[in-house]
């Protein structure tokens, strides 16, 4: 199939972006083009202007800030996936990242791009919950900050103001030594999670876990914190008992259902994956 007609613009600046968005109408951005492209093609979008941001070389890099990462929205997630600070500061989304479509999808995908798109089911938005990161955006009004808590206004809606793009993401890491695994159950390799755990834990010498973080994707229209099964891990001490009833305590939680599964079933799946994320992150704890 073919797109709609659209008027291309082919911006080089981000002051040049946000002049266009304020004078056109019914337009969107084009990033990786891995959701929008198809979206065109099969008519669930019909732009009257298409706003390409891949000319805009501001926008992709990945910088050390003090105890954080930040990312530049156009930071293609083929990047991310090789750059050895990601592999070393934050492991967590270097094993996410590799479960994101495939090889062509990643060479092209950025990491603004799936943050915008906000897939329920999406591994990197997924990351960004459970890393607590910080979404910068820009628009007529200047920048701001958005915390990725806030970040989700509906189910695949992100919270932009008129005229606002998002240039880049800051992820807060945690110390050296961390535990953390990222774990998916998908129909098929590369297709989106039915169900996803996202886990990191800090321990003590003696096995106690100081600071826990779990998120699960693909049960809710936007990633969920698990909030009380974080508080129930901080203060006790990681065994096999301790992460069954922590995978046993996120079937209180809500899930959706839809044309793929049913809540019980990711209720299932959210159960299992909880416990074996936490298992595989308290044995990356490094014990020096």
């Amino acid at each position: 199939m073919k797109p709609p007609r659209f008027a291309y613009h082919d911006p080089q600046t981000v002051p040049e972006v946000i002049a266009l968005l304020g004078k056109l109408e019914n337009a969107r951005l084009l990033a990786g083009g891995q959701s929008l492209m198809p979206m065109l093609n099969m008519r669930l979008a019909a732009p009257d202007h298409i706003v390409d941001l891949n000319g805009i070389a501001e926008l992709a890099y990945i910088k050390e800030q003090g105890d954080a990462l930040a990312i530049g929205a156009m930071t293609r997630q083929r990047d991310v996936e090789f750059d050895a600070r990601i592999r070393a500061r934050c492991p967590l989304m270097h094993e996410a990242v590799l479960q994101v479509g495939h090889r062509q999808t990643r060479n092209r995908g950025t990491l603004g791009g799936s943050l915008c798109q906000l897939d329920p089911s999406a591994e990197l938005v997924a990351v960004a919950a459970a890393l607590d990161a910080v979404v910068t955006v820009q628009g007529p009004s200047g920048a701001r900050d958005i915390p990725f808590a806030q970040f989700p206004a509906s189910l695949m809606t992100p919270a932009l103001r008129e005229g606002e793009l998002v240039t880049s993401v800051r992820l807060p890491l945690w110390r050296k030594g961390h535990g953390y695994a990222f774990l998916e159950f998908s129909r098929r390799h590369g297709d989106f999670a039915i169900v996803s755990a996202a886990a990191l834990l800090e321990e003590d010498g003696g096995g106690k876990i100081t600071r826990a973080s779990l998120t699960l994707g693909g049960i809710a229209p936007a990633p969920v914190r698990a909030r009380d099964v974080e508080k129930m891990l901080i203060g006790g001490t990681a065994s096999s008992r301790l992460f069954t009833d922590a995978g046993e305590a996120c079937r209180k939680l809500d899930f959706m259902e839809d044309v793929h599964v049913t809540a019980a079933y990711r209720r299932q799946l959210a159960a299992v994956l909880t416990r074996r994320a936490l298992e595989k992150a308290h044995e990356r704890v490094a014990r020096n």
